[in-house]
Protein backbone atom coordinates (compact mmCIF):
# COMPACT_ATOMS: atom_id res chain seq x y z
CA UNK A 1 0.00 0.00 0.00
CA UNK A 2 1.20 3.50 -0.86
CA UNK A 3 2.59 5.46 2.10
CA UNK A 4 4.24 8.84 2.54
CA UNK A 5 5.80 7.70 5.84
CA UNK A 6 7.15 4.22 5.26
CA UNK A 7 9.27 2.70 2.52
CA UNK A 8 9.85 -0.74 3.99
CA UNK A 9 8.99 -3.06 6.85
CA UNK A 10 12.04 -1.92 8.82
CA UNK A 11 11.74 -2.49 12.58
CA UNK A 12 10.02 0.30 14.48
CA UNK A 13 10.03 1.26 18.12
CA UNK A 14 7.76 3.66 19.91
CA UNK A 15 8.90 6.27 22.39
CA UNK A 16 7.47 5.71 25.83
CA UNK A 17 5.00 8.19 27.26
CA UNK A 18 7.70 9.14 29.75
CA UNK A 19 10.22 9.90 26.99
CA UNK A 20 7.65 11.97 25.09
CA UNK A 21 6.98 13.95 28.26
CA UNK A 22 10.67 14.42 29.09
CA UNK A 23 11.43 15.66 25.58
CA UNK A 24 8.46 18.02 25.55
CA UNK A 25 6.95 16.51 22.41
CA UNK A 26 3.48 17.57 23.55
CA UNK A 27 4.51 21.23 23.19
CA UNK A 28 5.72 20.59 19.64
CA UNK A 29 2.50 18.78 18.76
CA UNK A 30 0.37 21.68 20.00
CA UNK A 31 2.52 24.12 18.07
CA UNK A 32 1.92 22.18 14.85
CA UNK A 33 -1.87 21.96 15.17
CA UNK A 34 -4.74 22.96 17.44
CA UNK A 35 -7.02 20.24 16.07
CA UNK A 36 -7.41 17.30 18.48
CA UNK A 37 -7.49 14.60 15.84
CA UNK A 38 -4.52 16.08 13.99
CA UNK A 39 -2.61 16.32 17.27
CA UNK A 40 -3.20 12.62 17.87
CA UNK A 41 -1.88 11.75 14.39
CA UNK A 42 1.14 14.06 14.73
CA UNK A 43 2.05 12.72 18.18
CA UNK A 44 1.72 9.16 16.92
CA UNK A 45 4.08 9.86 14.02
CA UNK A 46 6.67 11.74 16.08
CA UNK A 47 6.80 9.00 18.69
CA UNK A 48 7.47 6.14 16.26
CA UNK A 49 11.17 5.63 15.55
CA UNK A 50 13.04 3.58 12.99
CA UNK A 51 16.78 3.46 12.37
CA UNK A 52 16.22 2.93 8.63
CA UNK A 53 18.15 5.74 6.88
CA UNK A 54 16.22 5.40 3.63
CA UNK A 55 12.94 6.01 5.45
CA UNK A 56 14.36 9.18 6.99
CA UNK A 57 15.59 10.42 3.59
CA UNK A 58 12.26 9.53 1.99
CA UNK A 59 10.34 11.62 4.54
CA UNK A 60 12.77 14.51 4.40
CA UNK A 61 12.44 14.66 0.60
CA UNK A 62 8.64 14.81 0.79
CA UNK A 63 8.79 17.58 3.37
CA UNK A 64 11.16 19.56 1.14
CA UNK A 65 8.65 19.38 -1.74
CA UNK A 66 5.69 20.27 0.46
CA UNK A 67 7.55 23.22 2.00
CA UNK A 68 8.86 24.45 -1.36
CA UNK A 69 5.52 24.21 -3.19
CA UNK A 70 2.85 26.02 -1.12
CA UNK A 71 0.35 26.12 -4.00
CA UNK A 72 0.60 22.36 -4.41
CA UNK A 73 -0.01 21.68 -0.74
CA UNK A 74 -3.01 24.04 -0.71
CA UNK A 75 -4.53 22.37 -3.76
CA UNK A 76 -3.96 18.84 -2.49
CA UNK A 77 -5.35 19.79 0.91
CA UNK A 78 -8.57 20.89 -0.78
CA UNK A 79 -8.81 17.76 -2.93
CA UNK A 80 -8.00 15.40 -0.07
CA UNK A 81 -10.75 17.08 1.94
CA UNK A 82 -13.28 16.29 -0.76
CA UNK A 83 -12.10 12.69 -1.00
CA UNK A 84 -12.34 12.30 2.77
CA UNK A 85 -15.98 13.29 2.61
CA UNK A 86 -16.64 10.68 -0.07
CA UNK A 87 -14.78 8.00 1.86
CA UNK A 88 -16.64 8.81 5.08
CA UNK A 89 -19.88 8.31 3.23
CA UNK A 90 -18.69 4.93 2.01
CA UNK A 91 -18.01 3.80 5.56
CA UNK A 92 -21.37 5.06 6.80
CA UNK A 93 -23.21 3.31 3.98
CA UNK A 94 -21.30 0.11 4.69
CA UNK A 95 -22.11 0.16 8.40
CA UNK A 96 -25.78 1.08 8.18
CA UNK A 97 -28.50 -1.48 7.85
CA UNK A 98 -31.04 1.05 6.65
CA UNK A 99 -32.25 1.09 3.13
CA UNK A 100 -31.06 4.10 1.13
CA UNK A 101 -33.71 6.29 -0.44
CA UNK A 102 -33.70 7.13 -4.11
CA UNK A 103 -33.04 10.81 -3.56
CA UNK A 104 -30.05 10.04 -1.37
CA UNK A 105 -28.57 7.75 -3.99
CA UNK A 106 -29.15 10.27 -6.75
CA UNK A 107 -27.19 12.84 -4.77
CA UNK A 108 -24.45 10.27 -4.38
CA UNK A 109 -24.09 10.12 -8.14
CA UNK A 110 -23.04 13.75 -8.14
CA UNK A 111 -20.62 13.11 -5.29
CA UNK A 112 -19.05 10.13 -7.03
CA UNK A 113 -18.68 12.25 -10.14
CA UNK A 114 -16.91 14.72 -7.90
CA UNK A 115 -14.57 11.92 -6.79
CA UNK A 116 -13.67 11.25 -10.42
CA UNK A 117 -12.89 14.94 -10.81
CA UNK A 118 -10.72 14.82 -7.66
CA UNK A 119 -8.61 11.98 -9.04
CA UNK A 120 -8.13 13.85 -12.27
CA UNK A 121 -7.25 17.07 -10.41
CA UNK A 122 -4.73 15.30 -8.13
CA UNK A 123 -3.08 13.74 -11.15
CA UNK A 124 -2.90 17.09 -12.94
CA UNK A 125 -1.59 18.94 -9.84
CA UNK A 126 1.21 16.44 -9.25
CA UNK A 127 2.05 16.32 -12.94
CA UNK A 128 2.26 20.10 -13.30
CA UNK A 129 4.24 20.71 -10.07
CA UNK A 130 8.03 20.54 -9.88
CA UNK A 131 8.07 17.61 -7.47
CA UNK A 132 11.42 15.95 -6.80
CA UNK A 133 10.89 13.60 -3.88
CA UNK A 134 10.58 9.86 -4.21
CA UNK A 135 7.38 9.89 -2.16
CA UNK A 136 5.39 12.46 -4.15
CA UNK A 137 6.60 11.01 -7.44
CA UNK A 138 5.27 7.64 -6.23
CA UNK A 139 1.96 9.30 -5.35
CA UNK A 140 1.77 10.91 -8.79
CA UNK A 141 2.53 7.61 -10.52
CA UNK A 142 -0.03 5.82 -8.40
CA UNK A 143 -2.81 8.30 -9.14
CA UNK A 144 -1.88 8.26 -12.81
CA UNK A 145 -2.09 4.46 -12.85
CA UNK A 146 -5.48 4.56 -11.14
CA UNK A 147 -6.74 7.03 -13.72
CA UNK A 148 -5.46 4.88 -16.55
CA UNK A 149 -6.76 1.55 -15.26
CA UNK A 150 -9.68 -0.17 -16.92
CA UNK A 151 -11.95 -0.12 -13.87
CA UNK A 152 -11.58 3.64 -13.57
CA UNK A 153 -12.66 4.08 -17.19
CA UNK A 154 -15.56 1.71 -16.51
CA UNK A 155 -16.52 3.75 -13.49
CA UNK A 156 -16.56 6.96 -15.51
CA UNK A 157 -18.73 5.33 -18.17
CA UNK A 158 -21.13 3.76 -15.65
CA UNK A 159 -21.54 6.94 -13.66
CA UNK A 160 -22.09 8.95 -16.83
CA UNK A 161 -24.75 6.48 -17.97
CA UNK A 162 -26.51 6.49 -14.61
CA UNK A 163 -26.51 10.27 -14.48
CA UNK A 164 -27.96 10.41 -17.97
CA UNK A 165 -30.77 8.04 -16.99
CA UNK A 166 -31.61 9.70 -13.70
CA UNK A 167 -31.08 13.32 -14.69
CA UNK A 168 -34.23 13.16 -16.86
CA UNK A 169 -36.60 12.59 -13.94
CA UNK A 170 -38.80 15.69 -13.66
CA UNK A 171 -42.02 14.39 -12.12
CA UNK A 172 -43.77 11.32 -10.77
CA UNK A 173 -47.39 10.24 -11.06
CA UNK A 174 -48.89 8.82 -7.90
CA UNK A 175 -52.07 6.82 -7.56
CA UNK A 176 -54.23 7.02 -4.43
CA UNK A 177 -56.89 4.44 -3.55
CA UNK A 178 -59.93 5.72 -1.65
CA UNK A 179 -62.60 4.14 0.51
CA UNK A 180 -66.32 4.98 0.51
CA UNK A 181 -65.66 8.12 2.55
CA UNK A 182 -63.02 9.31 0.06
CA UNK A 183 -60.30 8.62 2.58
CA UNK A 184 -56.88 7.63 1.23
CA UNK A 185 -56.19 4.03 2.11
CA UNK A 186 -53.11 3.35 -0.02
CA UNK A 187 -50.71 5.14 -2.29
CA UNK A 188 -48.57 3.90 -5.16
CA UNK A 189 -46.43 4.99 -8.05
CA UNK A 190 -48.00 5.05 -11.49
CA UNK A 191 -45.18 6.48 -13.59
CA UNK A 192 -41.88 8.35 -13.61
CA UNK A 193 -41.92 11.19 -16.12
CA UNK A 194 -39.35 13.21 -18.03
CA UNK A 195 -41.52 16.35 -18.02
CA UNK A 196 -42.80 18.38 -15.06
CA UNK A 197 -46.50 18.86 -14.40
CA UNK A 198 -47.92 22.33 -14.81
CA UNK A 199 -49.41 24.05 -11.81
CA UNK A 200 -53.20 23.59 -11.47
CA UNK A 201 -55.89 23.68 -8.83
CA UNK A 202 -56.33 20.33 -7.10
CA UNK A 203 -60.01 20.82 -6.25
CA UNK A 204 -60.85 22.25 -9.67
CA UNK A 205 -59.12 19.45 -11.52
CA UNK A 206 -60.89 16.85 -9.38
CA UNK A 207 -64.30 18.50 -10.00
CA UNK A 208 -63.66 18.76 -13.74
CA UNK A 209 -62.75 15.10 -13.91
CA UNK A 210 -66.02 14.07 -12.26
CA UNK A 211 -68.18 16.49 -14.24
CA UNK A 212 -66.60 15.47 -17.52
CA UNK A 213 -67.18 11.78 -17.01
CA UNK A 214 -63.44 11.20 -16.86
CA UNK A 215 -63.70 8.55 -14.19
CA UNK A 216 -61.96 5.47 -15.55
CA UNK A 217 -63.67 2.11 -15.11
CA UNK A 218 -60.85 -0.13 -16.27
CA UNK A 219 -57.33 0.78 -15.19
CA UNK A 220 -56.00 -2.51 -16.48
CA UNK A 221 -56.74 -1.41 -20.04
CA UNK A 222 -54.24 1.45 -19.77
CA UNK A 223 -50.46 1.43 -19.62
CA UNK A 224 -50.55 3.21 -16.25
CA UNK A 225 -50.19 0.33 -13.82
CA UNK A 226 -50.50 0.87 -10.10
CA UNK A 227 -47.72 -0.35 -7.80
CA UNK A 228 -48.78 -0.14 -4.17
CA UNK A 229 -46.00 1.01 -1.92
CA UNK A 230 -47.73 2.27 1.19
CA UNK A 231 -50.99 1.46 2.92
CA UNK A 232 -52.88 4.15 4.80
CA UNK A 233 -54.89 1.51 6.66
CA UNK A 234 -53.77 0.10 10.00
CA UNK A 235 -55.47 -1.98 12.67
CA UNK A 236 -55.92 -0.99 16.26
CA UNK A 237 -55.40 -3.26 19.23
CA UNK A 238 -58.88 -4.76 18.77
CA UNK A 239 -58.13 -5.65 15.18
CA UNK A 240 -60.34 -2.92 13.69
CA UNK A 241 -59.20 -1.03 10.62
CA UNK A 242 -58.41 2.64 11.01
CA UNK A 243 -57.24 5.27 8.57
CA UNK A 244 -53.79 6.58 9.44
CA UNK A 245 -53.79 9.55 7.12
CA UNK A 246 -56.87 11.61 6.20
CA UNK A 247 -55.48 13.27 3.11
CA UNK A 248 -52.36 13.01 0.98
CA UNK A 249 -52.32 16.67 0.03
CA UNK A 250 -52.08 17.84 3.59
CA UNK A 251 -50.13 15.30 5.61
CA UNK A 252 -48.94 16.94 8.78
CA UNK A 253 -45.91 16.00 10.85
CA UNK A 254 -46.48 14.65 14.31
CA UNK A 255 -46.35 11.62 16.53
CA UNK A 256 -48.82 9.68 14.36
CA UNK A 257 -48.26 11.25 10.94
CA UNK A 258 -45.36 11.13 8.52
CA UNK A 259 -44.35 14.13 6.45
CA UNK A 260 -45.36 14.20 2.81
CA UNK A 261 -41.67 14.34 1.87
CA UNK A 262 -41.09 11.11 3.69
CA UNK A 263 -44.14 9.55 2.01
CA UNK A 264 -42.80 10.55 -1.36
CA UNK A 265 -39.35 9.20 -0.60
CA UNK A 266 -40.86 5.94 0.64
CA UNK A 267 -43.02 5.73 -2.44
CA UNK A 268 -40.17 6.41 -4.83
CA UNK A 269 -37.80 4.11 -3.01
CA UNK A 270 -40.17 1.15 -3.02
CA UNK A 271 -41.33 1.67 -6.57
CA UNK A 272 -37.95 2.11 -8.19
CA UNK A 273 -36.30 -0.81 -6.44
CA UNK A 274 -34.66 -1.89 -9.63
CA UNK A 275 -33.10 1.51 -10.23
CA UNK A 276 -32.06 1.73 -6.59
CA UNK A 277 -30.43 -1.67 -6.83
CA UNK A 278 -28.44 -0.60 -9.88
CA UNK A 279 -27.42 2.61 -8.18
CA UNK A 280 -26.44 0.86 -4.96
CA UNK A 281 -24.41 -1.78 -6.75
CA UNK A 282 -22.63 0.81 -8.85
CA UNK A 283 -21.84 2.98 -5.86
CA UNK A 284 -20.68 0.01 -3.79
CA UNK A 285 -18.51 -1.13 -6.66
CA UNK A 286 -16.77 2.17 -7.19
CA UNK A 287 -16.91 4.27 -4.04
CA UNK A 288 -13.84 2.50 -2.65
CA UNK A 289 -11.89 2.32 -5.91
CA UNK A 290 -8.53 3.80 -4.87
CA UNK A 291 -10.28 5.92 -2.24
CA UNK A 292 -8.98 3.89 0.68
CA UNK A 293 -5.42 3.82 -0.60
CA UNK A 294 -5.47 7.56 -1.22
CA UNK A 295 -7.21 8.18 2.09
CA UNK A 296 -4.41 6.37 3.89
CA UNK A 297 -1.90 8.99 2.76
CA UNK A 298 -4.11 11.94 3.73
CA UNK A 299 -3.12 12.08 7.44
CA UNK A 300 0.50 11.51 6.38
CA UNK A 301 0.31 14.42 3.95
CA UNK A 302 -1.37 16.53 6.63
CA UNK A 303 1.66 16.00 8.89
CA UNK A 304 4.00 17.50 6.30
CA UNK A 305 1.62 20.40 5.68
CA UNK A 306 1.40 21.30 9.37
CA UNK A 307 5.16 20.94 9.69
CA UNK A 308 5.74 23.23 6.71
CA UNK A 309 3.32 25.83 8.04
CA UNK A 310 4.90 25.76 11.50
CA UNK A 311 8.51 25.93 10.35
CA UNK A 312 7.61 28.68 7.90
CA UNK A 313 6.22 30.78 10.76
CA UNK A 314 9.26 30.08 12.94
CA UNK A 315 11.62 31.12 10.15
CA UNK A 316 9.67 34.35 9.76
CA UNK A 317 10.39 35.03 13.43
CA UNK A 318 14.11 34.65 12.74
CA UNK A 319 14.72 31.08 13.90
CA UNK A 320 17.08 28.89 11.90
CA UNK A 321 16.12 25.50 10.49
CA UNK A 322 17.97 23.13 8.19
CA UNK A 323 17.27 19.98 6.25
CA UNK A 324 18.77 16.96 8.05
CA UNK A 325 21.23 14.78 6.15
CA UNK A 326 21.69 11.09 6.90
CA UNK A 327 25.18 9.63 6.83
CA UNK A 328 27.59 7.29 8.55
CA UNK A 329 28.54 9.67 11.37
CA UNK A 330 26.36 9.24 14.49
CA UNK A 331 25.75 13.01 14.72
CA UNK A 332 27.34 16.30 13.73
CA UNK A 333 25.16 19.25 14.72
CA UNK A 334 26.13 22.89 14.26
CA UNK A 335 24.14 25.69 15.86
CA UNK A 336 21.55 23.45 17.50
CA UNK A 337 19.05 24.95 19.94
CA UNK A 338 16.04 23.86 21.94
CA UNK A 339 12.84 24.27 19.90
CA UNK A 340 10.73 24.34 23.04
CA UNK A 341 12.64 27.38 24.23
CA UNK A 342 12.17 29.01 20.83
CA UNK A 343 8.41 28.58 21.21
CA UNK A 344 8.56 30.73 24.32
CA UNK A 345 10.95 33.46 23.19
CA UNK A 346 12.43 34.90 20.01
CA UNK A 347 15.54 36.29 21.70
CA UNK A 348 18.48 35.19 23.83
CA UNK A 349 18.75 31.64 22.50
CA UNK A 350 22.36 30.44 22.49
CA UNK A 351 23.15 27.79 19.84
CA UNK A 352 25.64 24.99 20.44
CA UNK A 353 27.69 22.51 18.43
CA UNK A 354 27.80 18.85 19.34
CA UNK A 355 29.26 15.72 17.76
CA UNK A 356 28.67 12.04 18.40
CA UNK A 357 31.46 9.78 17.16
CA UNK A 358 33.87 7.21 18.52
CA UNK A 359 35.77 9.89 20.41
CA UNK A 360 32.59 11.47 21.78
CA UNK A 361 30.07 8.72 22.51
CA UNK A 362 29.03 9.48 26.10
CA UNK A 363 28.88 13.11 27.22
CA UNK A 364 29.00 13.75 30.95
CA UNK A 365 27.40 17.20 31.09
CA UNK A 366 28.01 19.44 34.08
CA UNK A 367 27.53 23.12 34.80
CA UNK A 368 25.77 25.63 36.95
CA UNK A 369 22.17 25.11 37.93
CA UNK A 370 19.79 26.78 35.47
CA UNK A 371 22.73 27.01 33.09
CA UNK A 372 21.02 25.19 30.25
CA UNK A 373 22.03 21.56 30.86
CA UNK A 374 18.51 20.14 30.72
CA UNK A 375 17.63 22.38 27.80
CA UNK A 376 20.62 21.08 25.81
CA UNK A 377 19.79 17.49 26.73
CA UNK A 378 16.21 17.87 25.46
CA UNK A 379 17.35 19.72 22.35
CA UNK A 380 19.51 16.78 21.27
CA UNK A 381 16.58 14.40 21.61
CA UNK A 382 14.22 16.67 19.65
CA UNK A 383 16.73 16.92 16.79
CA UNK A 384 16.49 13.18 16.21
CA UNK A 385 12.71 13.08 16.68
CA UNK A 386 12.09 15.83 14.12
CA UNK A 387 14.73 14.68 11.63
CA UNK A 388 13.51 11.10 11.59
CA UNK A 389 9.90 12.26 11.21
CA UNK A 390 11.01 14.08 8.06
CA UNK A 391 10.94 17.69 9.29
CA UNK A 392 13.62 20.35 9.06
CA UNK A 393 15.40 20.71 12.41
CA UNK A 394 16.40 23.66 14.63
CA UNK A 395 20.09 23.93 13.75
CA UNK A 396 22.46 25.46 11.20
CA UNK A 397 23.37 21.97 9.94
CA UNK A 398 22.60 18.45 11.07
CA UNK A 399 24.18 15.23 9.80
CA UNK A 400 23.31 12.00 11.59
CA UNK A 401 22.58 8.33 11.47
CA UNK A 402 19.05 7.55 12.69
CA UNK A 403 18.47 6.02 16.11
CA UNK A 404 16.19 3.07 16.73
CA UNK A 405 14.73 4.70 19.84
CA UNK A 406 15.30 7.41 22.45
CA UNK A 407 15.34 6.56 26.14
CA UNK A 408 15.13 9.19 28.87
CA UNK A 409 15.86 9.00 32.58
CA UNK A 410 14.67 12.25 34.16
CA UNK A 411 13.69 12.78 37.82
CA UNK A 412 10.47 10.90 38.61
CA UNK A 413 7.42 12.30 40.34
CA UNK A 414 7.33 11.80 44.08
CA UNK A 415 4.32 9.46 43.96
CA UNK A 416 6.21 7.04 41.72
CA UNK A 417 8.97 6.46 44.25
CA UNK A 418 6.98 5.55 47.35
CA UNK A 419 7.42 1.79 47.11
CA UNK A 420 11.08 1.54 46.08
CA UNK A 421 12.45 4.86 47.31
CA UNK A 422 14.06 7.33 44.94
CA UNK A 423 17.34 5.47 44.45
CA UNK A 424 15.60 2.13 44.00
CA UNK A 425 13.19 3.61 41.49
CA UNK A 426 16.07 5.18 39.54
CA UNK A 427 17.95 1.88 39.44
CA UNK A 428 14.88 -0.02 38.21
CA UNK A 429 14.24 2.51 35.44
CA UNK A 430 17.86 2.51 34.31
CA UNK A 431 17.91 -1.28 34.24
CA UNK A 432 14.81 -1.22 31.99
CA UNK A 433 16.49 1.25 29.66
CA UNK A 434 19.64 -0.85 29.58
CA UNK A 435 17.72 -3.99 28.69
CA UNK A 436 16.10 -2.29 25.68
CA UNK A 437 18.70 0.11 24.27
CA UNK A 438 21.17 -0.87 21.54
CA UNK A 439 24.24 0.66 19.93
CA UNK A 440 21.79 2.47 17.62
CA UNK A 441 19.88 4.10 20.48
CA UNK A 442 20.06 7.51 22.11
CA UNK A 443 20.02 7.68 25.91
CA UNK A 444 19.42 10.94 27.77
CA UNK A 445 20.05 10.96 31.51
CA UNK A 446 19.09 13.93 33.68
CA UNK A 447 20.46 13.99 37.25
CA UNK A 448 20.29 10.20 37.36
CA UNK A 449 21.41 8.62 40.68
CA UNK A 450 21.56 12.05 42.31
CA UNK A 451 18.93 11.41 44.97
CA UNK A 452 21.24 9.49 47.31
CA UNK A 453 24.56 10.33 48.96
CA UNK A 454 27.28 11.60 46.66
CA UNK A 455 29.45 8.50 47.18
CA UNK A 456 26.64 6.05 46.51
CA UNK A 457 25.40 7.96 43.49
CA UNK A 458 28.90 8.25 42.05
CA UNK A 459 29.52 4.54 42.51
CA UNK A 460 26.38 3.57 40.60
CA UNK A 461 26.82 6.27 37.95
CA UNK A 462 30.35 5.09 37.07
CA UNK A 463 29.17 1.58 36.33
CA UNK A 464 26.26 2.91 34.26
CA UNK A 465 28.56 5.13 32.16
CA UNK A 466 31.09 2.34 31.65
CA UNK A 467 28.35 0.03 30.43
CA UNK A 468 26.93 2.63 28.02
CA UNK A 469 30.39 3.39 26.62
CA UNK A 470 31.15 -0.32 26.20
CA UNK A 471 27.95 -0.80 24.20
CA UNK A 472 28.60 2.37 22.19
CA UNK A 473 25.27 4.02 23.00
CA UNK A 474 25.02 7.71 22.15
CA UNK A 475 24.45 9.31 25.55
CA UNK A 476 24.12 12.69 27.22
CA UNK A 477 24.36 12.39 31.00
CA UNK A 478 23.39 15.64 32.67
CA UNK A 479 24.67 15.56 36.25
CA UNK A 480 26.01 17.70 39.08
CA UNK A 481 28.61 15.05 39.99
CA UNK A 482 31.75 16.79 38.73
CA UNK A 483 33.93 13.87 39.87
CA UNK A 484 32.11 11.61 37.42
CA UNK A 485 33.07 13.99 34.61
CA UNK A 486 36.67 14.16 35.84
CA UNK A 487 36.91 10.37 35.65
CA UNK A 488 35.54 10.28 32.07
CA UNK A 489 38.71 8.85 30.55
CA UNK A 490 38.70 5.93 32.96
CA UNK A 491 35.07 5.16 32.06
CA UNK A 492 35.71 4.90 28.31
CA UNK A 493 35.94 1.65 26.39
CA UNK A 494 38.52 0.76 23.77
CA UNK A 495 36.29 1.90 20.92
CA UNK A 496 33.99 4.49 22.46
CA UNK A 497 34.98 7.40 24.64
CA UNK A 498 33.25 9.19 27.47
CA UNK A 499 34.06 12.92 27.65
CA UNK A 500 33.36 15.84 29.94
CA UNK A 501 31.03 18.51 28.52
CA UNK A 502 30.59 21.74 30.45
CA UNK A 503 28.02 24.51 30.17
CA UNK A 504 30.34 27.44 30.79
CA UNK A 505 30.09 30.29 33.21
CA UNK A 506 32.15 33.47 33.30
CA UNK A 507 32.54 35.53 36.44
CA UNK A 508 29.47 33.83 37.83
CA UNK A 509 27.38 34.56 34.72
CA UNK A 510 25.83 31.72 32.77
CA UNK A 511 26.87 31.67 29.11
CA UNK A 512 24.68 28.70 28.06
CA UNK A 513 27.56 27.57 25.86
CA UNK A 514 28.67 23.94 26.02
CA UNK A 515 32.35 23.07 25.50
CA UNK A 516 34.42 19.93 25.92
CA UNK A 517 36.48 20.69 29.03
CA UNK A 518 37.08 19.50 32.58
CA UNK A 519 34.23 20.31 34.97
CA UNK A 520 34.22 23.70 36.68
CA UNK A 521 33.93 24.26 40.44
CA UNK A 522 33.12 21.68 43.06
CA UNK A 523 29.80 20.17 42.06
CA UNK A 524 28.19 23.62 42.15
CA UNK A 525 27.07 22.82 45.67
CA UNK A 526 25.71 26.31 46.20
CA UNK A 527 23.51 26.04 43.11
CA UNK A 528 22.23 22.64 44.18
CA UNK A 529 21.50 23.89 47.69
CA UNK A 530 19.56 26.83 46.28
CA UNK A 531 17.61 24.56 43.94
CA UNK A 532 16.46 22.31 46.78
CA UNK A 533 15.98 25.15 49.28
CA UNK A 534 18.63 24.20 51.84
CA UNK A 535 20.64 27.42 52.02
CA UNK A 536 20.58 29.27 55.32
CA UNK A 537 18.63 32.14 53.77
CA UNK A 538 15.90 29.88 52.37
CA UNK A 539 15.74 27.75 55.48
CA UNK A 540 15.32 30.80 57.70
CA UNK A 541 13.12 32.71 55.25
Amino acid sequence: MLSLWYTSDAPRRRLSDTACHDLGIDAIVKALSDDREEQRIIADHLSEMTADAHTAQYRSGIFADVYRLPQLRERLTELFGRIEYLSDYGMRAKNTGERLGIWYLLHRLDELSSYISCIEAIRDSLTDADIRSEGLIALRDYVTSVYGEKHFAEMKADIAALREKTSGIRSVTLGINLNDRFEAVSMGLVSVNSKPYRKSGVVGTFADAIAGDRINDDLDSTDMRFHQVYSMVDTDRLGRERIISRTIANIREGDEMRSSTYHLNETMSRMIDRLIKVLSETLAKYVNVAVMDIKSVMPEFMFYIRGAEFIGKMRQKGHTFCAPVTGSIPMDAKGLYDLRLALETDEGIVPNDLVFDAEHTVYILTGANRGGKTTLTQAVGLLFVMAQAGLDVPADSFSYSPVDCIYTHFPADEDKTLDLGRLGEECVRFREIWSECTADSLVLLNETFSTTSFEEGLYIAKDAVKALAARGVRTVYNTHMHKLAKDADGLSSDRHKAVSLVVRTENGSRLYKAVIAPPEGSSFARDIAEKYGVTYEKLMG
